[in-house]
């Protein structure tokens, strides 16, 4: 069946301080997941002067990858496993924290003292429960090794999962899809029905779905299986997201994400007493709040 909304979320303006304003879209209180995505901040665009810097200092997480997508702006992420990267516009950091890792965020050191914009997606896709307790990793795509697809009216970014044939190189660990959509023009837009729970998030411009116009920074969820056909405006973009749903829940609280309460509370209580990895030659790091759900 064709286009079956299940949710219209509207993003909320979130500080996560050091200047860094976002509009946070997912988890929503009627809506906590779409497939395996339990998080979705969208970054910005956020501009920084010559005085002012992206500080998020080192804080941790276990059961999910990172997934952060630029379209403008560096980003220097560090890690505890000593991965240190500069993720720039078109390229996928993955972070799996599995049973915990830790990491900062930063305007890289070559940008202080300039004025910056970062302009972004970050998410956090969930572990499938016998994955909670992998081992941590990270991997920096760079921006030749996701395939596009062109056509006269859009350019679409294979980021992670398939579509029309091509395949990302993103290990993810169940089904997902995430694919980023530029309308060179009004660009007619369908995706097949399978498995998968899937919302399309308006990035800037507008869509036409049904006849109805929305407009930017709404994520239209959709009800799993159904077939999406939507009229993208020219000028406008996109993202498509999702995957198989779990079986059992999932629930998030601070930087966690867990199928058990027990483990993010022996994580929390982990990294305030210094008993988690931690991210190498760095203080100031983020305390877990004492008050647990």
């Amino acid at each position: 069946m064709t286009n079956r909304i299940q949710h219209i979320i509207e993003s909320r303006t979130k500080d996560l301080g050091g200047g860094m304003m976002v509009s946070r879209v997912l988890p929503f209180a009627k809506k906590r997941m779409v497939g395996p995505f339990i998080f979705l901040d969208h970054m910005g665009p956020v501009h920084f002067d010559k005085d002012h810097k992206m500080t998020v200092n080192p804080h941790p997480h276990i059961g999910l990858s990172t997934l952060t997508y630029l379209f403008k702006g560096r980003i220097h992420h560090h890690d505890s496993l000593g991965s240190s990267a500069i993720i720039v516009p078109g390229e996928v950091n993955w972070m799996t924290a599995g049973k915990g890792i830790s990491h900062s965020e930063k305007t890289p050191e070559d940008d202080l003292g300039n004025e910056t914009d970062v302009h972004g997606l970050q998410f956090w896709v969930a572990l499938p429960d016998d994955l909670e307790e992998m081992e941590p990793s990270f991997e920096n795509y760079k921006t030749n090794e996701i395939p596009k697809v062109e056509s006269t009216d859009a350019t679409i970014d294979v980021v992670v999962g398939n579509f029309a044939d091509k395949v990302s190189p993103v290990k993810a660990y169940s089904p997902v899809t995430f694919i980023n959509i530029k309308a060179k023009n009004d660009f007619y837009f369908v995706q097949g029905e399978n498995n998968f729970e899937l919302a399309l998030f308006l990035i800037e411009g507008s869509m036409t779905i049904d006849g109805k116009i929305y407009e930017n920074h709404e994520l239209i969820v959709f009800e799993r299986g159904s077939k999406i056909e939507a009229t993208i405006t020219k000028g406008s973009h996109c993202a498509l997201i999702g995957g198989e749903p779990f079986l059992n829940p999932k629930f998030i609280w601070w930087n966690f994400v867990s199928s058990s309460k027990e483990k993010m509370k022996t994580a929390r209580d982990n990294w305030n007493e210094g008993n988690f990895p931690q991210v190498p030659n760095e203080g100031n790091r983020l305390f877990a709040p004492l008050e647990m759900i």
